[in-house]
């Protein structure tokens, strides 16, 4: 376990002079689908860049983007960034060319990194703007002057823990952008008190497919893995079956973070199915008993799935299905849930797969506090608000909304605090549990509080409802449903075979009319489904379909 005593201090160039010192020979980065260069290597390319951009008279405090996929040369391509304390723009690839030239304009960067396939999306944007684009894949010129000469040995650059390292726009904003201003201490101190949750080593192999560009997938798929000398594959394309299964099979990976729709689409498309295939499994399946025993047993397989060696599954971004999260703990899966937002670094409370409660996060991580503000003298829920040294600088280049979302001394808990907009209590003052967004609370008729999020969950469960979203309207709770259109397929196809209709287009046709728009004894199954298992003051009102999707028969 690396400790701030083997850093000195909480930057950037000092945890990567760290990692090069104990594991500069050890595998760093590489593509699902080959095989990985050193920490040697990898600092071979860090210092290429830092080069480069000093040859470009990039200076400290300049900002310069990054627009790409996840790959070995992101990394390379921040940690030469920063190490020169230069300060990184990491753009995420969804971003379309009127978001990007919104957030460049608004960062004012001196140039940008970017892959080939995202290259298309700003190589008409005038200099004005950017200055210079550098290929991600080679660091090549793509478009700029390029140096006439590329110096031989960098400056000596002086980075300082409150330096802004990272500014990263949470959404491609076209009118007012928010960017999340993180500063090295921010990251690296992240890193560093992760290791208090879950140990990581220079033998670990992390499988990384959610994009580095989000702070998540950054601060704990690439920071703390470096910290510890681990290795890092990558994806080349996204986490679909076809790519996923054989990259897990080849590198077998240990650790791995995910987002709760990745194992939610598992249990619902895979696991499920298979206990309600008979109606003497579906039976026992409905006995916890069994359904424990099915668990188990799904369980193991499930983990020779995902190569047979992870030791820790992270999950973030988003709430777990309850169901789903009871069928991973049955499974003995060795999944964890984590907290924070981007302005904390990300992380804020979370546990080992040990130690796992489902429906709740998780104490708070060492080294910061959590507080409820103005918690509800029954339930103890309040506004989650936070302290500590992973809390971001601000908002970049807006004072006013950075003040908005701190304490001041008016509040129960004093000024300082980072309030976090979600809803949660704090057991024994430590072990956190959310319930929702707090700008999403509905208060009911009779002063209740109702948290969309626990009514959605429950929608989610049904085995045709893909997406829910419940609101309120005049008459009360409402929820919008997006069908399983691959549910709504196997069901036509069934028709077929029973000779209702001459093809399954036919099937589908009719299904998407009659059943899904016409059919109110479906709506109404629904919602009797929902408000069996919610309190009353949550019973749902009115369902509305969102229209499907053409569907196509592959």
């Amino acid at each position: 376990m690396e400790t701030i005593k083997d850093l000195g201090k909480y930057t950037f160039p000092a945890l990567f002079a760290n990692t090069m010192k104990k594991f500069a020979d050890r595998p760093a980065l590489a593509f699902a689908s080959g095989e990985p260069i050193s920490y040697g290597e990898l600092e071979k390319r860090v210092n290429q860049v830092s080069k480069l951009l000093v040859s470009m008279n990039v200076k400290k405090g300049d900002r310069i983007a990054i627009f790409s996929t996840s790959a070995p040369n992101w990394g390379a391509a921040y940690l030469g960034i920063v190490n020169i304390g230069a300060i990184a723009v990491p753009l995420l690839p969804d971003f379309n060319p009127l978001e990007v030239e919104t957030i460049l304009k608004h960062a004012e960067v001196s140039g940008i990194f970017v892959a080939e396939k995202m290259f298309s999306k700003i190589k008409n944007f005038d200099s004005t703007v950017l200055p210079f684009v550098i290929s991600v894949k080679d660091f090549s010129f793509l478009q700029g002057t390029k140096p006439e000469k590329i110096v031989e040995d960098l400056p000596v650059v002086e980075v300082e823990e409150e330096d802004t390292a990272s500014i990263i726009y949470t959404s491609g904003t076209t009118g007012r952008s928010k960017g999340v201003e993180l500063t090295h201490k921010n990251l690296v101190f992240t890193a560093l008190q992760s290791q208090t949750i879950q140990r990581i080593n220079k033998r670990d192999v992390c499988l990384s497919f959610l994009p580095l560009s989000h702070v998540y997938e950054f601060s704990l798929g690439f920071v703390l893995q470096i910290l510890n000398g681990s290795c890092i594959y990558y994806l080349e394309r996204p986490p679909t079956v076809s790519s996923l299964l054989p990259a897990l099979k080849k590198v077998r990976p240990t650790i791995i973070l995910s987002v709760p729709m990745v194992v939610e689409k598992i249990y619902k498309n895979k696991v499920l199915p298979t206990f309600t295939k008979t109606e003497f499994i579906k039976n026992l399946y409905e006995k916890r008993f069994w359904q424990k025993k099915l668990h188990w047993i799904a369980g193991k397989s499930l983990k020779k799935t995902f190569g047979g060696r992870v030791k820790f599954f992270g999950i973030g971004g988003a709430k777990v299905d309850p169901v789903v999260e009871r069928f991973m703990k049955d499974g003995k899966f060795p999944y964890a849930i984590g907290y924070g937002l981007t302005e904390t670094s990300p992380l804020l409370a979370g546990t080992n797969p040990k130690l796992t409660v489902p429906g709740s996060i998780g104490p708070y991580m060492s080294g910061i506090e959590l507080k409820i503000l103005d918690p509800d003298p029954n339930t103890g829920i309040g506004e989650v608000v936070a302290k500590g040294a992973n809390i971001m600088k601000g908002y970049y280049k807006d004072p006013e909304m950075t003040a908005s979302v701190f304490t001041t001394e008016n509040d129960s808990v004093g000024p300082g605090w980072f309030k976090t907009g979600d809803l949660g209590d704090l057991r024994n003052g430590m072990w956190l549990s959310l319930k929702g967004r707090l700008k999403n609370m509905i208060l009911g008729s009779s002063g209740e509080n109702i948290y969309p999020e626990d009514i959605e969950f429950v929608l989610n469960q049904h085995p045709l409802v893909l997406e829910s979203l419940v609101v309120e309207d005049e008459d009360g709770l409402v929820a919008l449903v997006q069908l399983n259109e691959e549910k709504v397929k196997e069901e036509a196809i069934e028709k077929q075979k029973k000779g209702l209709f001459n093809t399954v287009e036919e099937a589908i046709a009719n299904i998407k009319e009659d059943l899904l728009y016409k059919n109110e004894e479906l709506l109404s199954e629904i919602q009797y489904f929902v408000n069996e298992k919610v309190k009353r003051f949550e019973n749902l009102k009115k369902l509305l379909v969102r229209k499907l999707r053409d569907i196509y028969i592959t």
